[in-house]
């Protein structure tokens, strides 16, 4: 069944907030077996929405809505959605009494707004939002669903999770197997590294994709299988797989669909360690990825943005003799600070930065790019020197993801 996703809100499309709904509901239909072929986002003009809602249910088994069911005037999908079923609305006394309960278990007074979020369109199912007061609705024409769900995205989840796709799995019962094999690649170009796997991906069953999804310093290598034959599937991911291992040798790094931060999060809950960092050029930037996932305090003791010569010293423990001999851009320097790192922390492992993130303050010695990495375990410590390149936020990514490719690797060896 092929699916379509459509987020709506101005808020959207000039940037303010970021769709991480798309994102969640892809991975989450994949996994059970749905394949989203198009995803829309919309601004709050009824004309759009009108336009969005008939394209998709033009092209696609299955649409999938969030956003625009709030209490507040901007919200008119609702509406929206009666027009284009040619419908009007009820209050509904089951949904109602779902958003007393709501405001009852947080002691909150009821008003207006909110009370209208129990006037429903008249020819759709409504599923009970059990965690929110905006209700779920589900509409059906020439045998195509049309799913409207709030766009809080703990609110959408759950439905998804609870209700949409259960649901869905028991009216088309599914037989599209679809497996995933991810790789992170280090050391080429999104562009080199498509060089290199041209004639690998000639060879590609007709059912298997590849895709290449590149960040800062990084590429994750994605095989995707799309068949009825589950065995097949399976079978043939691990084909594929050993193939790019031959070709590609050393240059993988982990074969895992999760984010650096979250793997070295693993490995060091699990060998009972705890990490701190000090950081001069991505100020703070690598403390803020590990501390972006749930649980790190678990492991993550503190970090320390050491971004004046002064603090280095006085804080890390970095000599001046180093500071005014190598300048803080230095082997030395790195190394006295991820070694202070831990002293001070009293962590068991830790990672350093010091560079020049540009755009400004290079020179011909270190131009804007150059920076010095170290990690640190126990008692070993590695250190390395980069040049990145000539953009400011892209030599901060690429640092924060480096230092913690570094750690990782220090991390895995023990």
């Amino acid at each position: 069944m092929n699916v379509e996703i459509i987020t709506i809100g101005d808020e959207l499309l000039i940037g303010q907030v970021i769709d991480t709904n798309s994102a969640w509901m892809g991975q989450h239909l994949g996994e059970e077996g749905f394949r989203v072929i198009w995803r829309t986002t919309v601004g709050d003009v009824e004309e759009d929405m009108l336009e969005a809602f008939n394209r998709a249910m033009q092209r696609a088994d299955i649409v999938l809505i969030t956003g625009g069911i709030g209490p507040t005037n901007d919200d008119i999908t609702k509406k929206t959605l009666c027009k284009y079923f040619g419908c009007g609305m009820h209050f509904s006394d089951e949904v109602f009494d779902n958003i007393q309960r709501i405001f009852n278990r947080s002691n909150r007074k009821m008003n207006e707004l909110t009370r209208n979020q129990a006037l429903v369109p008249d020819n759709c199912t409504i599923i009970q939002n059990r965690v929110g007061t905006a209700p779920c609705t589900w509409f059906e024409r020439d045998n195509r669903i049309l799913v409207s769900m709030p766009g809080v995205p703990s609110e959408m989840k759950w439905l998804m999770s609870n209700e949409i796709t259960p649901r869905l799995k028991t009216r088309f019962n599914q037989n599209l197997f679809i497996r995933h094999q991810t790789c992170w690649v280090a050391g080429f170009t999104e562009s080199a590294l498509a060089i290199k796997l041209t004639d690998f991906e000639k060879q590609l069953p007709s059912f298997i994709k590849l895709a290449y999804l590149p960040q800062p310093g990084l590429i994750r290598l994605r095989l995707s299988a799309y068949t009825e034959n589950e065995e097949e599937a399976i079978v043939s991911i691990s084909e594929q797989r050993e193939k790019l291992h031959a070709i590609l040798a050393g240059n993988i790094l982990v074969e895992e669909d999760k984010a650096i931060e979250v793997q070295i999060g693993d490995i060091l809950r699990d060998k009972q360690l705890h990490m701190g960092t000090a950081e001069s050029c991505t100020g703070g930037h690598i403390a803020g990825m590990i501390t972006s996932v749930a649980g790190s305090s678990d492991y993550f003791v503190g970090g320390i943005i050491s971004y004046s010569n002064e603090v280095k010293h006085r804080i890390l423990g970095v000599s001046e003799e180093s500071l005014s001999t190598y300048g803080a851009v230095s082997k030395e320097v790195v190394e006295q600070m991820v070694v202070g790192a831990t002293r001070v922390l009293g962590c068991d492992c830790a990672v350093a930065t010091s560079g020049i993130a540009g755009p400004g303050g290079g020179t011909e010695a270190k131009p804007v790019g150059t920076v010095w990495i170290a990690a640190k375990l126990k008692e070993k410590v590695v250190s390395e020197c980069f040049h990145f390149g000539t953009i400011r936020d892209q030599n901060i990514q690429r640092a924060s993801n480096t230092a913690l490719l570094m750690l990782l690797k220090v991390l895995e060896e023990e």
